[in-house]
């Protein structure tokens, strides 16, 4: 398989030290830095806003003293790797003394700009595969004239991240045909099929299901899994199991039509007592499987995904997403990715340890190496053909890729799964569907 070229821009231990300013006083009005808590924007001259990122600017002190906040990271794609190698780069840090509100146009009175600085980066080396430190140390904030200036210490660097990427030919539950993209959309080639995807629902993916009913899965001794096995089977009380959101299943298949991954909804997707929307407290679920070593004819979980539909002012449907590992008599979940997903504008799905909390997995990170894998997700109503990108180092054999496949495809259908429940599917999700 042909990777894409993707770059990693990494932006770590910032810290800010600002010149000795007088404090104003009790009465006074307005933001002092150093009693404000500070923040800074960090993007890309001349690219999208989707790169935009913002982080908190801790102060330089005994408490701090290699910067109390994650790396902040921008992916760049393929394309944008091809725009920014005919010259360099230059990521642009605007530093601010207030409070970040996340928009723009929200909270102008309570912040006040400190001054940016511009850092050029090398992208088109990084690309060739060569790790690039950019800036590692203290830069001066503001004029060159001015006495009291901040500064800000940062460690940029740009590193290769190839990817593979992958490109459902339609919507996941119309049975496309996925496709691998050279080049990641630049024009790197012609895009090649190397899978089918089928969906199921209700009695028909009761049929698919039973695929897995001599599976090693099946007498493992986990509780747990049972548990889920038994929904897999539709063991459970049908009556339980309301509305149309229940047993989907998406089925991966190589070109020779052997299924290589399957993700099937173990939890139906219902209405929390008194309203319309599956609630975080009672989401619903899907187990994300593999095939065993005994064949296409013997599952395993690989991973489960947990989602539902977000309250507060973003209208989002939230997801949780644990590996599975089956070790005897005890279960173990590992939680490798949290997020939401705005209903209205989609976005990306990503497992990613830069993305996800440090320690929030309760050990070592699962995976070797930095990113794993990212999927577009459409907004409701929007025709959606999601674009998957797995990390390189993270794919052995085609059906590694299929795995992530499959999970991209549950993502994606969970958008349609947290609709809320004053709204109709599509025809597509409620075929064969039990009365």
């Amino acid at each position: 398989m042909d990777p894409c070229a993707f770059v990693r821009l990494t932006v770590d231990q910032l810290l800010l030290k600002l010149p000795a300013v007088p404090r104003p006083s009790s009465g006074a009005a307005g933001v002092h830095p150093s009693t404000s808590p500070c923040f800074c924007t960090l993007h890309l001259h001349d690219q999208p806003s989707s790169l935009a990122r913002t982080a908190p600017l801790p102060l330089a002190n005994a408490c701090f003293p290699h910067g109390a906040g994650g790396p902040v990271v921008l992916s760049l794609d393929a394309a944008a790797v091809q725009r920014l190698s005919g010259h360099p780069a230059e990521l642009v840090v605007t530093l601010h003394a207030g409070k970040s509100t996340g928009s723009a146009g929200c909270g102008v009175g309570t912040r006040r700009a400190l001054g940016r600085v511009r850092v050029p980066v090398d992208v088109a080396r990084a690309a060739a595969g060569e790790t690039v430190v950019a800036r590692d140390g203290w830069v001066d904030v503001g004029k060159p004239a001015s006495a009291a200036r901040a500064q800000i210490h940062m460690l940029v660097r740009a590193e290769p991240d190839p990817r593979y990427v992958f490109q459902f030919g339609g919507e996941p539950e119309c049975g496309p045909v996925v496709y691998q993209v050279p080049g990641g959309g630049a024009g790197g080639g012609q895009r090649q099929p190397v899978f089918t995807c089928r969906f199921s629902a209700g009695r028909r993916a009761a049929m698919t299901r039973s695929l897995t009913s001599e599976s090693s899965m099946a007498r493992s001794p986990s509780r747990k899994l049972r548990s889920w096995l038994n929904n897999l089977h539709g063991d459970g009380d049908a009556r339980a199991r309301r509305g149309q959101r229940k047993g989907w299943m998406v089925t991966i298949h190589d070109l020779s039509g052997s299924p290589v991954a399957a993700a099937s909804m173990v939890t139906p997707f219902v209405p929390s007592p008194g309203s319309g929307r599956v609630s975080r407290a009672n989401p619903g679920a899907w187990l994300i499987l593999q095939p065993t070593a005994a064949g296409a004819s013997s599952w395993k979980p690989w991973a489960r995904l947990e989602a539902w539909r977000e309250r507060g002012a973003v209208d989002a449907f939230g997801y949780r997403l644990e590996l599975v590992f089956d070790s005897g008599p005890v279960e173990c979940a590992v939680p490798i990715a949290e997020s939401s997903i705005s209903a209205k504008r989609g976005g990306q799905f990503v497992i990613d340890p830069a993305t996800f909390p440090e320690g929030a997995t309760g050990g070592a990170w699962p995976f070797a190496g930095g990113f794993v894998m990212g999927s577009t997700v459409e907004g409701e109503g929007k025709a959606s053909r999601p674009t998957v990108q797995v990390g390189v180092q993270h794919v052995a054999c085609m059906g590694d890729v299929a795995v992530f496949v499959a999970l991209s495809a549950a993502v994606d259908l969970c958008m349609d799964a947290c609709k809320l429940f004053s709204h109709r599917l599509r025809k597509e999700l409620c075929q064969d569907q039990d009365d």
